[in-house]
């Protein structure tokens, strides 16, 4: 065999892996369309069914905390039977949430509502999982591009999800249904088609087929071992590996601060007399930042490195703060700097994604990665809860400074830790 000969082995696996993440793709556009029809109109339907605005808020605090509590069995289902099953099975879930959600509302039950509301979080954590799929038979040469474009994907479904309020509205009127349920009816069937997409596409699945390959590259005497790293849970990984530690913490904070300076600008910018065009330019703005760009980050990953790509979102991160307590008053400054925020989240999500991915071996990823999602959910849940009480007090520069001063501090240490180590 010449030495610009690829092995059969490698040219199935390059050909497959295409395949893997063009059906991924096409799922992310199919759960993101789904999830893009029902997430302005939560907080809607929640108000409405409660009789009170002060409810609004349980929609995005449900779905988040579904998508934490789904993104560990989630992975272990992966673990155990693939990715196949795994999506699959989240984006059933989905389905299942916006059904209880249109009963909910029929019923008027607002404790249904917020259940349904809370399987609808498996959307999310299905969303999660999928990047990572993506990532199972990929080269390392190209690990941060196939994980990308599966982000990306979800930009689709983001953008024309909100669109579908009317054509909702229409679906609910002519299956007689209440008004605001409609677009729910969008996302049950986006979600049975994505599960239809995974089912069908994803076979050979990749995780089943990189975990054999890699058994079978370390030989039968690894076969134990390999049982062993199976059944190591992934805060034990954590507790083991201080990469894995660095990169799942890097993935949870740039999240929390995401969350917690997006959620309190549109309150920010309503309280000194935006328009809420205005509002929604600058959070549209945002969101495009958040994963347009996904494919550049993703690219600068595979060539730069993935510890180059974190630290330019980190400093993105740091550039989008400094404007928001320099600027709070200004709408043009304070809107450059939820896009440049986005930029911040996008490098720092692909590329510690990237980072995850390499920690572990193929056996022990699933789990690692499903714990990163949990935290992940969780810390931008976290993030978005203490926001308030912190803008209230201290205002939204007052906010923006203490989550500069955080994401400052978090990279000193790790740069620190790395330094002692290399020492």
């Amino acid at each position: 065999m010449s030495a610009n000969t690829t092995p059969p082995g490698a040219l199935a696996h390059r050909d497959l892996q295409r395949r893997v993440v063009r059906v991924l793709v096409a799922g992310q556009v199919l759960g993101g369309l789904g999830a893009g029809a029902t997430l302005s109109l939560g907080a809607l339907l929640i108000t409405r069914v409660s009789g009170s605005p002060a409810w609004s808020g349980m929609a995005a605090t449900m779905a988040t905390l579904g998508a934490a509590a789904l993104a560990v069995p989630l992975a272990r289902l992966a673990q155990a039977r693939g990715r196949r099953t795994s999506l699959s099975t989240g984006a059933l879930l989905a389905v299942a949430g916006a059904g209880t959600v249109v009963t909910a509302a029929v019923l008027v039950h607002l404790w249904l509502l917020l259940a349904g509301v809370l399987l609808l979080g498996s959307g999310q954590a299905l969303n999660l999982q999928a990047r990572f799929a993506a990532t199972d038979l990929a080269a390392a040469s190209r690990r941060g591009r196939d994980l990308s474009l599966v982000v990306w994907s979800t930009t689709v479904g983001a953008v024309a999800g909100p669109n579908l309020f009317e054509p909702g509205e229409a679906v609910g009127r002519a299956l007689d249904l209440p008004s605001l349920t409609g677009g729910f009816v969008i996302s049950a069937v986006a979600q049975a088609l994505g599960a239809l997409v995974y089912l069908v596409g994803l076979r050979p699945d990749p995780l089943l087929t990189a975990t054999a390959a890699a058994r079978a590259g370390a030989g039968v005497a690894a076969t134990s071992t390999a049982a062993g790293e199976r059944r190591t849970g992934g805060l034990s990984v954590l507790r083991s590996s201080p990469a894995a530690r660095r990169a799942v913490l890097t993935v949870a904070l740039s999240h929390a601060v995401m969350v917690a300076l997006m959620s309190m600008t549109p309150v920010h910018l309503s309280s000194h007399g935006a328009s809420l065009g205005l509002v929604g330019l600058t959070i549209s703005l945002h969101v495009a930042g958040m994963y347009a760009l996904s494919p550049l980050f993703g690219h600068l990953t595979d060539r730069l490195g993935a510890r180059t790509t974190v630290l330019l979102g980190q400093a993105l991160l740091l550039l989008a703060l400094l404007l928001a307590v320099l600027g709070p008053e200004d709408t043009v400054v304070v809107t450059a700097g939820l896009v440049l925020l986005g930029l911040g989240w996008s490098a720092s999500t692909v590329a510690g994604a990237a980072l995850v991915s390499a920690a572990v071996s193929p056996v022990q990823r699933p789990r690692l990665q499903g714990v990163s999602d949990a935290l992940m959910s969780l810390a931008g849940a976290v993030g978005g809860a203490a926001a308030g009480p912190v803008l209230a007090r201290a205002g939204f520069d007052g906010l923006a400074a203490v989550l500069l001063v955080l994401v400052a501090a978090t990279v000193l240490a790790q740069r620190e830790r790395r330094s002692a180590a290399a020492g």
